[in-house]
């Protein structure tokens, strides 16, 4: 019999320990799904950023290697009208950069694209049959959203505020993820564009438990024990744990990240809106100084960072996001499966003995 004070998260899910890794787009793959989901945790398969060839072979492998529950995450944005004007704007705002760095400003414009929940998503979630989905920025349209249900799965989104949170419930989620503002990565916000409505996990997390009766899943500034007892103090079922997990040999960050994640003050994050268009945690860099790091001129969700692509290619330190939470400098060198149980028996052991 478990030992956690709250079940129903291993119970819904079918995972024997309330550890989610969180699925990081471009910076997780299913090395790391399978090495989670066996440890006992939720592995999460993110799948914004690949095509649906390029998700379902990662799938295929992760079926492979692991007869334990994992979990697809996607993206539910709407895909935003062509702004021409808004797009010129942004390219001439960089130009300066351009021309420091020898990039050819003429050139036309790379695309840069994050892929919404769609009908082809939804046949890749209908054939392999995941035991749990979930979504950011809200939820797909209803009917797709049935579909996904009708497979099966488990629904998880993420809130970052007690309103959202009651609308997911509202919908038919199973379980909801609170989303803090320590968070690294994407803001999970979808009621509002305000980044004055964010809270703090902990002020958070207990304010969504109070207010939905399905599990509560606390996420953001979590990277060690101490933030997986603090979660169950304050009502969570289980967490969901990012950026510790960068740390690991299974993570798929560049060089720059790397360097980034082990060498930058624990100060040192912000949230920005200048590489996708809309608000991100991570490590600051030169462009967010420069620049920002929330800048007005930056294209709608996904579109800003097509113009950055060719000044990332000549300084990608300076001028590629860099993802990460606000507790970053508390990750710790172990492989992904060491991390998910030892967040866990350190975790219950704080929890036992508090």
């Amino acid at each position: 019999m478990s030992q956690w004070p709250d079940t129903r998260i291993l119970d819904l899910l079918g995972i024997e320990l309330p550890i989610i890794q969180a699925p990081m787009a471009g910076a997780n793959g299913s090395a790391m799904v399978i090495a989670t989901s066996n440890a006992g945790g939720l592995g999460s398969m993110p799948a914004a950023m690949l095509s649906v060839e390029q998700l379902r072979e990662e799938l295929q492998t992760i079926r492979q290697h692991t007869q334990r529950p994992f979990n697809i995450n996607y993206f539910c944005h709407q895909v935003p009208a062509p702004d021409e004007q808004r797009a010129r704007d942004w390219k001439d705002l960089l130009e300066p950069y351009y021309r420091e760095l020898g990039a050819d400003f003429d050139a036309p414009t790379p695309v840069s694209n994050r892929a919404p929940f769609d009908a082809a998503a939804c046949e890749v979630v209908e054939a392999f049959r995941p035991e749990v989905v979930s979504f950011h920025f809200g939820l797909p349209e209803k009917s797709l959203l049935d579909r996904v249900k009708a497979t099966g799965a488990k629904i998880l989104s993420s809130a970052t505020t007690v309103e959202e949170a009651v609308w997911l419930e509202q919908q038919g989620c199973d379980a909801i993820i609170a989303m803090g503002y320590e968070a690294g990565g994407h803001r999970g916000m979808f009621l509002s564009d305000h980044l004055s409505s964010q809270v703090g996990t902990f002020a958070l997390v207990p304010q969504i438990v109070d207010a939905v009766n399905v599990p509560v899943i606390a996420a953001g500034g979590i990277s060690d024990a101490r933030g997986v007892a603090a979660a169950f103090v304050l009502g969570a079922s289980a967490v969901q744990v990012g950026t510790a997990y960068l740390f690991t040999p299974e993570a798929k960050v560049s060089g720059s990240h790397y360097k980034a994640l082990r060498t930058a003050k624990e100060s040192e994050t912000a949230v920005t809106n200048i590489f996708t268009g809309r608000p991100a945690r991570g490590i600051l860099n030169r462009v967010m100084r420069e620049l920002g790091p929330i800048c007005d001129k930056a294209p709608t969700f996904p579109l800003a960072g097509g113009a950055l692509m060719p000044l990332r290619a000549k300084d990608e330190a300076d001028f590629s996001n860099l993802w990460a939470g606000q507790a970053f400098r508390l990750g710790a060198e172990m492989t992904a499966a060491e991390l998910t149980r030892h967040l866990a028996d350190a975790g219950l052991a704080k929890l036992l003995h508090r």
